[in-house]
C-alpha cells in the first residue's frame, strides 16, 4: 500500500464523505418513504427540516468532490514518480485492475451529483416542492455509487506495489498494447474527426433551435467522442509526436497544466449542455434551459477551439499534418 501525505488526504475525504453521506442516505430513504407536502402534520414538518439538513449535506459533499477530482488527478500523477516503469498518472490507473474502474465511476459520480443539484435548485424555485421525493430517491441510488467509487478507491491504493513494475502511457495508449484501450486505435481518423466536429455542429444547431431533449442525447455523445479523439488525434499535436497519446500527460508542469483547462471545459460544457434537457424535461420555463445551453456552447465551443489550434499551429509551424 502506497500512503503518502495526498493518499492519506483523499483516504480521509472519503470516509467523512461516508459518513455524512450515510446519514444523508437514511434521511433520503425517510423523506422519500413519508413526504406528504399536502399534510399539515408534526411529523411532516419534522422530515421537512431533515429534508435541508440532508440536502446541505449532499450540497458540500459535491462542493469538495468537484475541486477533489482535480486533486486526485493531482495525486496520481504525483505518486507515479515512485513507481517503476510510471512516466504519469496512466502509469498508477494501470497499476491494480481497478484504476479504471474508479476513474468511470469518480466521472459518473460528478455528474450524478451535478444533476442532483440541478434537481434541488429547480425543485426549491416552486413553492410545492414537486421534485422532493424524486431528488431524494435520485440521491439513494447515487450513494450506492459513491459508496461503491470510496471502496474502489482504497482498494486501488492497498494494492498498489512500488516494487511492481507498471506499464508507462506509451505503452498502454497504443495501437499495439494487448489491451481493451488499444481497441479505439481501430477507429478510422477521419470518421472520428467527422463525428467529433459533426456533434459539436449538432450542438449548435440544437442550441439556437432551442431543442434542449436533443441537445442532451447530443452532448453525452460529444463527451465520449471528444475522449476518444482526444486519446487518438488531438494529444498528438499536443505532444507534436504522432506516437504519443497519453491523456493525462498534458496534465504536467511541461505542457503548462493545460490538460485541467481542457477537462474543466469539456466538462462543464457537456454537463450544461445535459442540464439544458434535464430542465427542460421537468416542465420548467424555458428560460433555465436557455440559459443552460448559452453556458454549455460557451465551454464546448472553447474546448473545440482549443484542441482544433494545435493542429493549426502545428501546421503553420511545420506545414505538415501529422
Amino acid at each position: 500500500m502506497i500512503l503518502s501525505p495526498e493518499v492519506i488526504t483523499l483516504l480521509i475525504l472519503n470516509m467523512i464523505f461516508l459518513f455524512f453521506g450515510t446519514i444523508a442516505f437514511f434521511l433520503s430513504v425517510k423523506i422519500y418513504l413519508y413526504w406528504d407536502i399536502n399534510s399539515t402534520s408534526a411529523k411532516q414538518y419534522s422530515i421537512e427540516k431533515q429534508s435541508f439538513l440532508a440536502a446541505t449535506i449532499i450540497k458540500y459533499i459535491f462542493a469538495i468532490k468537484l475541486p477533489l477530482f482535480l486533486f486526485f488527478i493531482f495525486t496520481l500523477d504525483k505518486i507515479s514518480n515512485v513507481l517503476t516503469g510510471a512516466m504519469c498518472a496512466a502509469g498508477v490507473v494501470d497499476a491494480t485492475p481497478y484504476g479504471i474502474y474508479l476513474f468511470v465511476f469518480k466521472l459518473v459520480n460528478i455528474y450524478l451529483f451535478g444533476f442532483w443539484l440541478l434537481l434541488h435548485y429547480l425543485d426549491i424555485k416552486k413553492e410545492n416542492l414537486p421534485y422532493t421525493k424524486f431528488k431524494f430517491a435520485f440521491f439513494i441510488v447515487a450513494f450506492f455509487m459513491l459508496f461503491a467509487e470510496i471502496v474502489l478507491e482504497g482498494i486501488m491504493f492497498a494494492q498498489i506495489d512500488i516494487d511492481k513494475m507498471v506499464s508507462c502511457c506509451g505503452t498502454l495508449f497504443s495501437n499495439s498494447a494487448g489491451s481493451y484501450i488499444s481497441q479505439i486505435f481501430k477507429l478510422d481518423t477521419s470518421v472520428l474527426l467527422f463525428l467529433f466536429y459533426g456533434s459539436f455542429i449538432l450542438i449548435l444547431i440544437f442550441s439556437f433551435l432551442k431543442k434542449y431533449l436533443l441537445l442532451l442525447f447530443t452532448n453525452i455523445f460529444f463527451i465520449i467522442i471528444s475522449i476518444i479523439s482526444l486519446i487518438i488525434f488531438f494529444s498528438t499535436y499536443i505532444y507534436e509526436l504522432p506516437t504519443h497519446h497519453c491523456p493525462f500527460c498534458f496534465l504536467q508542469k511541461d505542457y503548462f497544466y493545460m490538460g485541467y483547462f481542457l477537462y474543466v471545459t469539456l466538462f462543464v460544457g457537456t454537463f450544461f449542455g445535459i442540464s439544458s434537457g434535464v430542465a427542460n424535461m421537468t416542465h420548467q420555463e424555458n428560460r433555465r434551459s436557455r440559459f443552460f445551453s448559452k453556458v454549455s456552447l460557451i465551454f464546448n465551443s472553447v474546448y473545440v477551439i482549443l484542441v482544433t489550434s494545435y493542429v493549426l499551429f502545428y501546421y503553420i509551424k511545420n506545414g505538415v499534418f501529422l
